[in-house]
């Protein structure tokens, strides 16, 4: 796929959702299905809104400030707006109109190369599961390592708890979580830390209930393409492209974030999707150009991170998960099937070149191939992860490799996220090692519960299966969403405390050893096996990055990685000895790490 940098002009008007006007608000709603639409200010008597171009109602009212509520309604039925900055109450009610939001202080988020991620979900993340609560747990993650703060998604969803990839009014922060003002103070006070915040945004579809969008603007989908969520967002379409454009660069400009994550895109199924991804960054850059862009993407498309096109920075790489999980679980049902053959020589390809699978046949997909050549991108062009949201979520008991992978195994993984130079995401509480599970949750009523229950288990039937169903959580059960929320005594007992300490020794060991070498040129990577021990080589302007690694079961010897032999290493995690003759030996599950000047 050709994704070079054509010049794309950026969607910087505001189109959607309340504006403030000298003395006032206009509102307006993209409706090109209604003959006619009124505003119902709260209050007030119902205003009939001008049609405009487009498929626009407008109306001025002087007088609506902030705080104001309002919905529209159409034949008879009183709607909430899709572009509301923030709901009274939940999806269906009253819209409010946004106050100005503050001034927010400068701040200069560190170069990507420097991040060390942090998924969040901000209902599981504290006791309270607020923006505010969350605000005193800052320094955690400040004083861990990390350097951003990535938040799982928080457009306003129907219930009281949600993973957030149900959201159905994508510029409101759900109302569980606090207000936009919340939402502020929380970017504020991670700012005050030296933490950026990323955000992840769902595009690719809207929640199974309370989207009111195709009764009154069908042109938002395309009806001839179906999705496992109905109808698919149609991006033939100008507007409805613009609608999302517009959505990233609220969140980037007046919410504040310096970076978001764009879930699935290799779910948006109409034409329109290149150019889409083009518009999104541009528009994101205008806003705020060294802005992270994150992209997740199962189709492995490497020209979407190419360097110099000012498109997207990095992409999530399930690869580099699928096959080190399965080299230290020993799982291969599911999704892990297809890396299943020969895991060491994946571990090789996803450290050295990103992606596993570069146009190769992909086995869940009847053999088409899948991806892309990506060995020139850099290591920063990849967002690696032992596990995340849906890796933990996606297993019929929410349960944590914490809980059931021994600690040498761990270790070693986390040895070699953190001191290869791709960009290391950890999910929150893995820090610590925390066992705490975290399944999938939502708070939906009456059929809609059940098709989720029965969902799950169809979406992911080789995990299920393996399993006794009274056993599962049941999602829609409160007691499910409050089994997965951590607390800050959790990270206080001994073994939390002296997995923190190495999370951070680790973490020290990065700033080290690889920042000063990501931070100049890529070079390219070299990597040699022997039986299941594999040898890695980085080349940067700066000087080579070096390891040693042997994910398997059996002791291996092998040439000193460094060619220089007997030289200390730098960090090591295991049976790590050099031999009389300088060649190394490398235990079950250990790895050696060098730093070499250019």
């Amino acid at each position: 796929m050709n994704v070079g940098p054509d010049p794309i002009p950026s969607v910087v008007t505001t189109r959607f959702g309340p504006i403030a006007i000298a003395g006032g608000t206009r509102f307006r709603l993209w409706a090109p299905d209604a003959d006619s639409v009124e505003l119902l200010v709260e209050g007030a008597a119902p205003q009939l809104m001008r049609r405009s171009g487009e498929g626009f109602h407008e109306i001025d009212v002087a007088g609506a400030g902030p705080g104001t509520a309002y919905l529209f309604r159409i034949e008879g039925r009183d709607l909430p707006d899709p572009a509301s900055r923030g709901q009274r109450d939940d999806t269906e009610g009253w819209s409010l109109v946004p106050a100005v939001p503050p001034a927010a202080a400068p701040f200069q988020a560190r170069p990507w190369h420097e991040a060390v991620i942090a998924e969040l979900h901000v209902g599981a993340a504290t006791p309270e599961g607020t923006f505010r609560a969350l605000i005193e747990r800052l320094d955690h993650y400040r004083d861990a390592g990390f350097t951003v703060i990535e938040l799982m998604p928080l457009a306003d969803f129907p219930g009281r708890w949600n993973w957030g990839y149900d959201g159905v009014l994508l510029f409101a922060p759900d109302r569980s979580y606090g207000t936009p003002q919340d939402l502020h103070a929380l970017i504020e006070a991670a700012h005050e830390r030296g933490l950026a915040v990323m955000l992840d945004v769902v595009y690719n579809h809207f929640g199974p209930s309370g989207n009111f969008l195709p009764l009154y603007a069908s042109p938002f989908f395309h009806g001839d393409v179906r999705t496992p969520w109905g109808p698919a967002v149609d991006l033939e379409n100008p507007l409805v492209r613009g609608f999302f454009v517009e959505n990233a660069q609220y969140w980037l400009g007046e919410i504040g974030f310096d970076g978001l994550r764009f879930d699935a895109v290799h779910a948006l199924t109409t034409q329109g999707v290149e150019p889409f991804l083009r518009e999104l960054a541009a528009g994101c850059r205008n806003v705020k150009p060294e802005a992270y862009l994150v992209l997740e993407n199962h189709d492995n498309v490497a020209g979407w991170m190419t360097r110099g096109d000012g498109l997207y920075d990095a992409q999530w790489n399930d690869d580099w998960h699928h096959v080190f999980h399965v080299l230290a679980t020993g799982e291969t049902r599911g999704y892990y099937q297809p890396y299943a053959d020969d895991p060491v020589g994946g571990a090789g390809r996803a450290l050295a070149e990103g992606f596993v699978f570069q146009g190769e046949p992909y086995p869940d997909a009847d053999g088409a191939p899948r991806g892309e050549l990506s060995r020139d991108l850099p290591p920063d062009a990849f967002v690696s992860f032992i596990q995340n949201h849906d890796h933990i979520g996606n297993r019929p008991l929410g349960d944590r490799l914490a809980g059931s992978v021994e600690p040498k195994r761990l270790a070693f993984l986390r040895f070699v996220l953190m001191l290869s130079p791709a960009v290391p995401l950890l999910f929150m509480g893995e820090e610590a090692m925390l066992p705490t599970a975290f399944p999938f949750f939502c708070d939906f009523e009456g059929d809609l519960a059940d098709a989720v229950r029965n969902g799950r288990r169809a979406e992911f039937p080789a995990f299920f299966e393996e399993h006794d169903a009274s056993r599962f959580p049941d999602p829609l059960d409160e007691a499910t969403f409050l089994s997965a929320k951590l607390r800050p005594a959790d990270f206080t007992s001994r073994e939390a405390r002296a997995a923190l300490d190495e999370f951070h020794r680790l973490v020290e060991l990065r700033r080290r050893l690889v920042w000063p070498l990501t931070a100049s040129d890529y070079l390219g990577a070299d990597q040699a096996r022997e039986e299941t021990a594999l040898r890695l080589g980085w080349r940067f302007g700066a000087g080579s990055l070096v390891m040693g690694l042997n994910p398997g079961t059996e002791r291996v010897v092998m040439d000193a990685p460094t060619g220089l032999p007997g030289m200390p290493v730098a960090a090591s995690v295991g049976d790590v000895i050099h031999e009389p003759d300088g060649r190394l030996a490398l235990g079950p599950f250990s790895a050696a790490v060098w730093s070499l000047p250019a």
